[in-house]
């Protein structure tokens, strides 16, 4: 648990505010450089962290751009105007029931052929994970294995896997004891449990909007119901409004990803972590946290999850090896709080016990360090492909378009111009070979008809250059096609 971030944390939103304004005012113009970390440092008195946080702030808004060696500098378009950012969602109120397999299974399918530029993928390369030292481990701890492990490490799992997960809570400030944690097949195991836990079906669960396709999924595999609430790009879920559904609706739970959010990207202030909590206790209303990329941020600093600011074991906190270090090996946690025993005993009916072999070459790579060297270069990789591949839709797609650069993860969220339709878009670029993830998938009425969803988890070459270049021409073609079919006879 921590405590609630002190107006000192602000310090760099009021300068990246500042910064904003000399942008949108035309005192900093499309090229012009920031003053570098010791400038600003000696012109106004901040810590060289203050100032890289205002910078990062406005790099995931898309309004400069970092030269390595450089320094920072105010982005443009090849016509000298940004992109805007895309605007937040406003979902219908009220309770959803959720069916939309058909339409995951559908998009998800037609994209997995290997000559198929893997924009609509929800994986990041291979490449860019160490798998040869991981099989090292996986060899030499299997080769240690005692037959009674196979008892021994049945739920809630590799007691040595736990410990270290258990360290690295530490190392952020948390106190997570090692019976809390519940090793499971993955995130997604994970938080089924978590919903299984605190549910019957019939009940209203509250989702961001847009949110996670497999938490609709959940939803919908449980018999439960889905409430919307509306999702800002930069800092999440609207609080004023989820006080609101709370009161009317009284929803048993919130399934939400307070950190580099799937699809929109965003990154929930710690302050505002902190009030969502106090909120959520306020109404005793379990927080499912899906907190699966919080791994994947840029600078030094990693961002607290909402279970930081837990002080009534209401946050489920969820999260896995999937995206940072191993996506095969389907190694998942939960850290449940006060339900940690039920999650637990879940998890021994279900599915009994996780790959033992697999639990413990995590916990040998782990104990025998290099974690956190991946994890800086993995940073480093993601960062200058999100660049990459933000610069290149702010550079070629139409106006009209509006797109946001995350500070982390590896999604980017792309709003259309008014009258693309996403899915015929999605099937459109299939026969260009190249996929996307379009809009309707990431809610349950389907809404986000001119959204889609790319993917920045490939390391970028003139492949990845040439399929933005034809996705671009492909979203201008139907915008001129929208525009005509609406224009007066």
């Amino acid at each position: 648990m921590r405590d609630r971030p002190t107006a000192a944390a602000t310090k760099f939103e009021l300068l990246a505010r500042e910064l904003e304004q000399q942008i949108a005012a035309g005192v900093l113009r499309p090229g012009d450089r920031l003053p570098s970390l010791r400038q600003a440092r000696g012109s106004r008195g901040l810590s060289p962290s203050t100032v890289s946080q205002a910078y990062y702030l406005l790099e995931s808004r898309g309004l400069v751009r970092a030269e390595p060696r450089s320094g920072y500098f105010v982005a443009a378009r090849a016509d000298g105007v940004l992109l805007a950012e895309p605007q937040t969602s406003a979902p219908q109120s009220g309770s959803q029931t959720v069916e939309i397999n058909d339409l995951i299974y559908t998009c998800l399918g037609l994209s997995r052929a290997r000559d198929i530029v893997p924009f609509g993928s929800a994986f990041p390369s291979p490449t860019l994970f160490p798998l040869d030292r991981l099989r090292r481990s996986l060899i030499s701890s299997t080769r240690r294995l005692e037959p009674w492990n196979m008892v021994d490490d049945l739920p809630p799992g590799n007691l040595r896997l736990k410990r270290e997960i258990a360290k690295r809570y530490l190392r952020q400030g948390l106190t997570v004891a090692t019976d809390e944690i519940v090793l499971t097949h993955g995130a997604m195991e994970a938080l089924n449990l978590c919903l299984n836990a605190v549910t019957r079906p019939g009940d209203s669960v509250v989702v961001e909007s847009p949110t996670f396709y497999m938490a609709l999924q959940a939803l919908q595999r449980l018999g439960l119901r889905a409430i919307e609430v509306p999702t800002h790009v930069r800092d999440g879920i609207d609080l004023g409004r989820l006080t609101q559904v709370i009161e009317l609706y009284r929803p048993q739970a919130c399934w939400l990803m307070t950190t580099f959010q799937n699809p929109l990207g965003c990154l929930m202030p710690e302050s505002k972590k902190h009030d969502l909590v106090e909120l959520l206790a306020r109404h005793d209303v379990p927080l499912i946290e899906d907190d699966v990329y919080s791994e994947l941020y840029e600078g030094n600093v990693a961002p607290l999850p909402a279970k930081a600011f837990d002080r009534r074991g209401l946050v489920l906190h969820c999260s896995s090896f999937s995206k940072c270090l191993a996506p095969g090996y389907r190694v998942g946690w939960a850290a449940p709080g006060r339900l940690a025993h039920k999650v637990e005993r879940l998890k021994l009916l279900t599915s009994l016990s996780g790959t033992i072999p697999v639990q413990a070459a995590l916990a040998d790579y782990l104990q025998e360090g290099g974690y956190d060297h991946h994890l800086r270069t993995l940073r480093q990789s993601l960062q200058a492909q999100r660049s990459s591949l933000f610069d290149a839709v702010n550079r070629h797609f139409p106006h009209g378009t509006r797109v946001v650069r995350p500070a982390g993860g590896y999604f980017v969220w792309v709003e259309l111009p008014v009258g693309v339709d996403a899915m015929a878009l999605h099937r459109t670029a299939l026969a260009h070979h190249i996929s996307l993830a379009p809009g309707p998938m990431f809610s349950a009425r389907a809404e986000f008809r001119h959204h889609i969803r790319l993917t920045c988890g490939q390391r970028w070459d003139g492949t990845l250059e040439r399929a933005i270049r034809t996705l671009a021409r492909l979203v201008g073609d139907a915008a001129r096609v929208g525009i005509a079919s609406t224009a007066p006879i």
